[in-house]
């Protein structure tokens, strides 16, 4: 809901042979192997966390294709969180826009100004680390499959 990645883009090969260069095919992101599935006329990249010790935010990403003109065809990456990830950051935004809604209506209500203040700074405090710690985890994982899939779509020109 809240983090959920969509990218579109055409593709200049046909469906059938892009599928054939990322199925069955492994991608290593920040020493975490990723597998290339298909299923449900669809492609799933999905991590192999098994081995994981440490608490990591990972996506799910489909690539869907659909038929566009001519020899094109679209291709639509969609990443989102895990269902078991989900849960700790979807609080962490919740609680900043409750301080930031708190910090505002204090702050309309004329009421200590100081408290206003601490709430507004300490919601985009927690907000910008937690930003910072997303871009270096979760989203740098999005753009790098987004990366590999766009990559294995480029037409290769045999000479």
């Amino acid at each position: 809901m809240f983090f959920t990645r969509t990218h579109h883009y055409h593709c200049p090969i046909a469906k059938d042979d892009f599928k054939n260069r990322l199925i069955g095919k492994h991608v290593r992101i920040h020493n975490l192997d990723f597998e290339v599935m298909e299923k449900d006329h669809m492609l799933s990249i999905i991590p192999h966390a098994e081995q994981v010790d440490a608490i990591k935010t990972l996506p799910i990403t489909h690539v869907e294709f659909k038929e566009g003109s001519g020899d094109h065809i679209k291709v639509i990456i969609t990443s989102k969180m895990r269902k078991l990830d989900v849960g700790g950051p979807q609080i962490i935004v919740i609680f900043c826009a409750f301080l930031f809604a708190a910090s505002i209506v204090l702050f309309l209500a004329g009421a200590e100004r100081m408290l206003s203040y601490i709430l507004l700074g300490t919601s985009v405090f927690i907000f910008t680390i937690f930003w910072v710690r997303l871009e270096m985890g979760y989203l740098d994982y999005v753009r790098k499959i987004r990366a590999y899939v766009m990559d294995k779509g480029k037409s290769v020109v045999v000479a």
